[in-house]
């Protein structure tokens, strides 16, 4: 019996995850907008939806791993055992007037894996992102009737991460149910200086800090309905828990007073006021054979109602006027000519997909800025044993984040995975 690759792809497989742990540590943005609520909010999709956009509720492949719907991995092959990893690096570009900054990042996104149970049981397993926090810039100001000047700095980084296990049951042959179970933990830590051009002029730092130790809980469903005899339609729907996080954002205020050195330092407790939103989505997918996907999502993100810690009259606080509910509908689709045919351009997956969001956070009372994406991609097999069974998907995507007076981002993001997909569970015969 050939234990010995499968004790290699054990092996890979934990170290991935090790290294997904350590990498998501680090910040995968530079984006100001990054310091308003969570963070940005990380996408929750794989790298064979990432051409598509993050296209997924309505998603069924027995060779995909697929988190957007737990219900999805009802559907693995009875055989397989898949890992999927991916990494990711993009470009951003600030613009603010006629002034523009660049930025580059990269990031290890996930480590995924995916296994048939029993029979119509699906069991995932991983490491997925939930939000970044990233961004360092100054400011000038004048004082009224003075010729002292402020300068603001404004910094931050941190984020959120949930290691989660989920399962998906095919109830009947059209119905199948699912859920994601995750641990979410975290840090975030924004940080705020404003210094005077004269020395008597006060010294003010504003540290606001958190850590998140919580829960993450997410159900699906889907519901296929054969429409001819290549074609199908699969409808999917999902829901996420909302509740309140049990953390403690801290606020604290340093003041120094340059003339005399005298400093003075108060610590603010917001108490339980940080909270994960109810969410909602369905999404509508249409199959034919095995050649052509086309998918269409359309989620909600009930932040208007959650509690976000913010100052009011020198105390720090939960507040329900920070945010609102956030939409997002995301269109995509993918075609292989010919999955069996020899030649190697045929069994290649080309995907396109475009997205559109509105923003979960206010500033300054106005809303944040809207989201506007593209994506492409390719899903190119990879030759084993077993004939393309695992696949290299590489995607771009482009995303503009602007609102009326603010800051535009214009981001270019290039995302490779790797599905690792073997026939662990075939009977081998003994040589």
């Amino acid at each position: 019996m050939k234990y010995r690759s499968m004790k290699k792809c054990i092996i890979g497989s934990v170290l991935a995850s090790m290294m997904a742990v350590t990498a998501f540590s680090q910040s995968g943005t530079n984006s100001p907008y990054s310091q308003y609520g969570l963070g940005i909010l990380s996408d929750q999709s794989q790298s064979f939806s990432r051409g598509m956009n993050g296209v997924g509720l309505g998603l069924r492949k027995g060779n995909v791993v697929n988190t957007l719907n737990p219900a999805s991995y009802s559907a693995v092959d009875s055989l397989t055992m898949m890992f999927d990893v991916a990494l990711s690096g993009q470009i951003s570009n600030f613009k603010e007037g006629a002034k523009r900054i660049n930025a580059k990042n990269a990031d290890f996104e996930y480590a995924v894996g995916l296994f048939r149970l029993m029979p119509h049981v699906g069991v995932s397993f991983g490491v997925l992102p939930y939000s970044n926090v990233g961004y360092q810039y100054s400011s000038t100001r004048s004082l009224e009737n003075s010729s002292i000047t402020m300068t603001d700095t404004y910094s931050g980084d941190g984020g959120a991460h949930q290691v989660f296990v989920g399962a998906g049951w095919r109830i009947f042959k059209p119905l199948s149910i699912g859920f994601n179970a995750a641990y979410l933990w975290g840090s975030f830590s924004r940080g705020f200086t404003s210094v005077g051009s004269e020395s008597q002029v006060l010294t003010v730092s504003k540290i606001y800090s958190v850590d998140v130790s919580s829960y993450k809980l997410d159900a699906g469903l889907q519901w296929q309905q054969p429409i001819s005899k290549k074609d199908e339609l699969v409808l999917g729907l999902t829901f996420g828990l909302g509740h309140k996080l049990g953390a403690d954002p801290l606020c604290v205020i340093n003041t120094t007073d340059a003339s005399t050195s005298v400093s003075r330092s108060d610590t603010l407790h917001a108490g339980n006021a940080l909270e994960l939103p109810m969410s909602y989505g369905v999404g509508l997918s249409w199959i034919h054979g095995n050649k052509f996907f086309v998918g269409a999502d359309v989620t909600v993100q009930k932040w208007g109602s959650v509690s976000y810690p913010g100052e009011v009259d020198d105390k720090y606080v939960g507040r329900t006027d920070l945010m609102k509910d956030s939409y997002k509908a995301t269109l995509g689709a993918d075609y292989v000519p010919n999955p069996v045919s020899r030649r190697f351009l045929h069994r290649v997956h080309y995907k396109v997909g475009a997205g559109y969001a509105t923003p979960y956070y206010k500033i300054n009372g106005k809303d944040g800025p809207k989201e506007l994406s593209l994506s492409a991609g390719f899903g190119i097999p990879l030759q084993n044993a077993y004939n393309n069974r695992s696949q290299l998907n590489v995607s771009a995507q482009w995303v503009r984040s602007s609102a009326k007076d603010m800051i535009t981002d214009n981001t270019f993001r290039i995302t490779v995975g790797l599905t690792f997909n073997e026939r662990w569970f075939a009977k081998w015969k003994i040589d």
